[in-house]
């Protein structure tokens, strides 16, 4: 597979001979840091996570520098920029910092030679052709999760970032969280004994709803450009985002954008029962399931599954829409991990405190934006990289996919095939519009 490249060129031959502002902080002046210890980051997707949770932390590191903010909707554009000129303002002495570039098109950041890394937080169908293209461009790659719509995209992007020797995090906290590590820690280090089962939880959420009845589009927003690889549809505010707003965007609940819950929520959890089963770069070999999609509207994801996998070892894993958290039950005990104020339980009610033994696997815990501009420096691989974040959000795929046909289907983990079933094979991959198919 390639990716279309002719209006990627153009934008590189424009934007290289662009001129670029660096400031005296970049230098090193005023006692930030020089920029042979700084990466330059591009900003693509600048809604509400990759506003809120994504752009606010990155300008709070003394050893990155924003560049540029990329987004097809101007509202968030401008104010992206503001904030990224606002923050660097305060570091300088005149108070004053003008120098973070704006684009609608993310051809032109990656085609900018200053710019390090990007950090992609765009709608769910854009994140394989964005990150794709940035590694062509020899960037390295944060991506919000889930990664990925479809496993043969997952399988393409795992295999161009170690190509061509990316940099690549999975942008999801999970595996920061203390109680998440701690309880994969005890499961590898067998503490609870042989694990038998696994169960993850994910929050309810979505709905039935969504008006498709077209309407026209705001004027802030390029929704040609939105909608990019996906179907030609036509706009209505329900399939994108409510405009000069940060609420949870609608598009997260049409699947030409998004798969709902199921992987949405599940790239976090999954991802912990992985980690913890030590399975993090394989699958189960067997997944059926049962779920509930909405009857009316535009809207139509899951509202409601349950879906059950079985490892080559044996392990139960059982996935369903509840509340986010995992449990492990092994022949020695259990341990339990929820994303509340709960944190995590066992049984061995004192295995939760003890302390690592001699020899005991240490899994790593640090934010997962501090590992990825850490591991831009080094060079080395992130906690959570693409082949990583492939293989969870596979688990939640292949589960949808189970659901979609109504049957028990056999899975090869090392083929990425069910074996003996075209109907099942279709569904792992998906068609995208010129030029922007991989």
């Amino acid at each position: 597979m390639k990716i279309s490249r002719r209006n990627f060129v153009k934008a590189v031959i424009a934007a290289a001979a662009a001129p670029y502002i660096v400031p005296a902080s970049a230098r090193g002046a005023e006692g930030r840091q020089a920029p042979s210890n700084r990466i330059a980051l591009g900003k693509i997707g600048v809604g509400r996570q990759g506003t809120i949770a994504n752009l606010r932390t990155f300008l709070t590191y003394d050893d990155v520098q924003v560049v540029a903010v990329c987004d097809v909707d101007a509202w968030r554009l401008e104010n992206a920029r503001k904030m990224t000129d606002d923050a660097y303002a305060k570091r300088q002495a005149s108070g004053e910092f003008k120098a973070c570039a704006v684009t609608r098109d993310f051809r032109e950041v990656l085609a900018r030679p200053d710019i390090d890394a990007v950090m992609i937080s765009t709608p769910d169908h854009w994140h394989v052709p964005m990150a794709v293209a940035a590694a062509h461009a020899g960037k390295d790659v944060s991506l919000e999760k889930p990664i990925t719509l479809c496993i043969a995209e997952g399988r393409l992007l795992s295999d161009t970032m170690t190509r061509y020797g990316r940099v690549f995090r999975v942008d999801s906290e999970a595996r920061s969280l203390a109680f998440f590590q701690r309880a994969a820690e005890l499961v590898l280090n067998g503490r609870i004994g042989k694990v038998l089962k696994i169960t993850v939880g994910v929050p309810r959420g979505d709905v039935a709803g969504g008006n498709p009845a077209p309407m026209p589009v705001p004027e802030e927003l390029d929704y040609e450009l939105w909608l990019g690889p996906a179907p030609v549809a036509p706009y209505t505010v329900d399939r994108v985002h409510d405009p000069k707003k940060f609420e949870r965007p609608n598009w997260m609940r049409v699947r030409d954008y998004c798969e709902g819950m199921i992987t949405n929520w599940g790239a976090h959890i999954i991802d912990i029962a992985q980690w913890g089963n030590g399975t993090e770069r394989t699958g189960p070999v067997e997944v059926e399931g049962r779920g509930t999609y909405p009857t009316d509207g535009l809207w139509n994801v899951l509202i409601g599954f349950e879906v059950n996998y079985r490892y080559a070892g044996g392990v139960q894993l059982v996935y369903r829409m509840e509340r986010p958290y995992v449990r492990f039950e092994g022949t020695e005990g259990w341990v339990e991990a929820n994303w509340d104020k709960s944190g995590l339980k066992t049984e061995p009610a004192s295995l939760a405190k003890s302390p690592a033994r001699p020899g005991e696997i240490v899994l790593p815990l640090k934010s997962e934006k501090r590992d990825f501009i850490d591991c831009c420096k080094t060079r080395s691989q992130t906690i959570a990289d693409a082949e990583v974040g492939h293989r969870t959000t596979s688990v939640c795929q292949i589960g949808h996919i189970a659901i979609q046909t109504g049957r028990k289907l056999r899975w090869d983990p090392v083929a990425e095939r069910f074996p003996d079933d075209a109907e099942a094979n279709r569904l792992l991959t998906r068609t995208m519009r010129p030029p922007w198919r991989v």
